[in-house]
This record gives C-alpha cells, structure tokens and sequence, in this order.
C-alpha cells in the first residue's frame, strides 16, 4: 500500500482523535499501529539502545493515551506525538547518572575553512543510493549521531531522518524556527565531516 500524503494522513489523524474522543478506543490502536514504527526509530536513533527505545515508545503512547481527550489540535497530531516522545527521551536522559560518551562542544561541530573546501571537494554527498544504504554505512552514521549533544541530534533526527518540517520540529521541540535551522545547520555540518572521513579512509 502506498504511504498516504501528508495532506491526507493529517486528515486521517484528525479523523482517528476525533473517534478517540467520542469514545471509540479503539481509534487509538489505528493511531499507534500508523506512527509505532516511527517513534521507535526515532527514539533508538536518539538513545543509541534498542531496549531502552522499546521502553521509550511504551511510555510515549501511554502519554498520548492518558492526554489525548485534551489534544486541541494546534499542531498535528504527528507533531504532538513527536513532542510527548522528544521530553520522554529528554527525561530520560535526564534521569540516568551518567552519560555512556563524552559528547562534542559546540565548537567541535563546525568545520574549519580548510575542511569544508575538502568536504565540498569530496563530494560524500554523491555517492550511488546503493552505497548510501549499507549497513555498515547506516551503523556509521548512527555511531555518528551519538557523538553529538541531544540539542542537536534530535533536531537533526526530526528534520532529516523523520521528515518533519522546520515549523513542526520547532512545535514538537518548544523551540523557534530559527534555531532549528542554527542547530540542523551544525549537525549537518558536523556528519558532513564525518562522512567525509568515512569515505577518505574507505570505511575504516
């Protein structure tokens, strides 16, 4: 089956959250069979641990359940859910003693002058769609993301892997539009030189 527009799956979700409110429960499951998938890769991206994404989603859409009589629509409800799932996966963090790596300082994110010549001379970005999606690549990329402060990965997450707008990654995040792109542009720029290395030493 195709994937529905987001014209169309805004629509379909409005439709569920209004049964939801009428008493039909059952609504709900529809909700989460829709958008389960997602949360789930978006949280494992996130805390780099599969077990405790699991635990993430549950505590997620047990949120959406106990709140979603009082969802009054201002953003979608995609948006909403990815807020209730961000705070979790902020909390979480939160929660935890310690950090399991040291992340990278807002300095260590951007380039110099000199390496981002090299990195637009390398061309990473051009590389065969076969080649991007390998496993080895993928896990790279993750290992990646893990080395940069949640402010950053999570909007990188939301923007380029969920497909989020800025408008909506902005609302789902209580942040404004300008620093989503500040910190999308950062992140962007930070697993350009990652890549760049990963190709340069051919995998290594």
């Amino acid at each position: 089956m195709a994937p529905l527009d987001p014209a169309h799956q805004k629509d379909k979700d409005f439709e569920a959250v209004t049964r939801f409110k009428t008493g039909d429960r059952a609504a709900f499951d529809e909700l989460m069979s829709r958008y389960e998938g997602r949360i789930f890769g978006f949280l494992q991206r996130m805390c780099g641990n599969g077990e405790r994404a699991k635990d993430m989603v549950q505590e997620t859409f047990l949120n959406a359940y106990r709140y979603l009589s009082g969802f009054r629509g201002d953003a979608s409800f995609k948006t909403w859910l990815y807020r209730i799932a961000s705070t979790s996966c902020l909390k979480s963090k939160r929660r935890r003693k310690a950090e399991p790596a040291q992340h990278l300082s807002l300095d260590d994110l951007i380039p110099s002058e000199d390496e981002v010549k090299e990195l637009t001379a390398s061309g990473w970005y051009n590389a065969p769609d076969d080649q991007l999606l390998t496993q080895e690549l993928s896990e790279h990329i993750d290992r990646s993301l893990m080395k940069l402060a949640e402010p950053y990965r999570i909007v990188f997450v939301l923007r380029d892997v969920e497909g989020l707008s800025a408008e909506e990654a902005a609302k789902a995040l209580g942040i404004s539009v300008p620093a989503v792109k500040s910190r999308l542009h950062r992140a962007r720029l930070f697993l350009r030189k990652e890549l760049s290395a990963y190709y340069l030493t051919g995998g290594k």
